[in-house]
């Protein structure tokens, strides 16, 4: 441990129940940018590992939203862009380590509000990439999770065009940390289960798969729900789940204006409609949240990066 203590700049506290690692020699960084920089050049990542000729799209998870979850491969890739296609939950934070020379093009969707259709988008790295472009697809979370990653490599693939897929810490587990509840836990919570409100055409909360059965001692997460939380919570009491079953809403996750709302099926919606929550959120049902710890909660200050890097949080 010494050895890479010397190495990285980490320092170890035995203050804390477990090992803690900071950044110790970015003590004096004047912003999120610079400490990512200064960590990049420390890192002994070989040059063929990042710029890599052939490979010609980019298909990169931005994480949660908290800008300090990106990837080290992730920055490192995007300094080597030519072009970005950027989504609508990925943090302008995130944005602002793109270098200035690299085209920003916004694709975003939201609640029906699409900058560009899917099709389109995928239209555009076809032709960006024929171009001879290094193209960048900055996704939020992990870009294999409920981001339409099948289509748009089907895409690549049919038109030859190689690409690679950076992955990124999804939406469940930034969630689930900053928040203090675990997704999984031995007494109650043996699987988790990942799903998404955002329906096809022609679907309904009523008649969706997902939500036909429950499985005992499992937590139940749903991404894009916010709109659809009295849906859902009815769906799921008229398939037997108790209206005790707790739930947590968490929205604006590792962002540092994250808020988090609690009670069951029976009482949710009404406490969020009273709320002025904005989305993104995300909805964790099961016993899981009944072992929220708050003493282990990532306080506000941590999210927007005021505790200092050289001394124990």
């Amino acid at each position: 441990m010494s050895r890479v203590s010397e190495r990285f700049g980490f320092c170890m506290h035995s203050t804390l129940s477990k090992p803690f690692l900071l950044f110790e020699r970015f003590k004096s960084r004047r912003s999120f940018s610079d400490g990512f920089h200064k960590a990049n050049e420390l890192l002994p990542v070989k040059k063929s590992h990042v710029r890599d000729n052939n490979t010609k799209v980019f298909l990169i998870g931005a994480g949660p939203g908290d800008p300090n979850l990106l990837t080290m491969k992730a920055y490192q890739v995007m300094q080597t862009a030519d072009v970005a296609l950027v989504d609508w939950l990925v943090n302008h934070e995130i944005r602002k380590l793109l270098p200035r020379s690299v085209e920003q093009i916004f694709v975003g969707k939201k609640c029906g509000k699409h900058a560009m259709t899917q099709q389109a988008i995928c239209q555009l790295m076809v032709e960006l990439a024929k171009q001879g472009r290094r193209v960048v697809r900055l996704k939020g979370g992990d870009p294999a999770i409920f981001a339409r990653i099948a289509e748009e490599c089907e895409v690549l693939q049919a038109h030859r065009i190689p690409y690679l897929v950076i992955p990124g810490v999804t939406a469940a587990a930034g969630a689930s940390a900053y928040a203090g509840i675990p997704l999984t836990d031995r007494e109650c919570a043996q699987s988790v289960r990942f799903v998404t409100a955002h329906l096809k055409k022609g679907q309904s909360i009523n008649s969706w798969p997902q939500l036909q059965s429950f499985i005992a001692n499992e937590t139940l997460v749903i991404y894009m729900g916010l709109g659809s939380l009295q849906a859902i919570t009815e769906q799921l009491k008229r398939i037997g789940m108790p209206k005790t079953t707790p739930v947590a809403v968490i929205d604006q996750a590792t962002l540092a204006d994250q808020q988090v709302i609690t009670g069951n099926l029976g009482d949710i919606a009404r406490k969020i409609a009273s709320a002025n929550f904005e989305g993104p959120s995300l909805i964790i049902i099961g016993e899981v949240v009944n072992r929220r710890n708050p003493n282990f909660c990532v306080s506000n200050d941590m999210i927007r990066g005021k505790f200092p890097l050289n001394q124990p949080v």
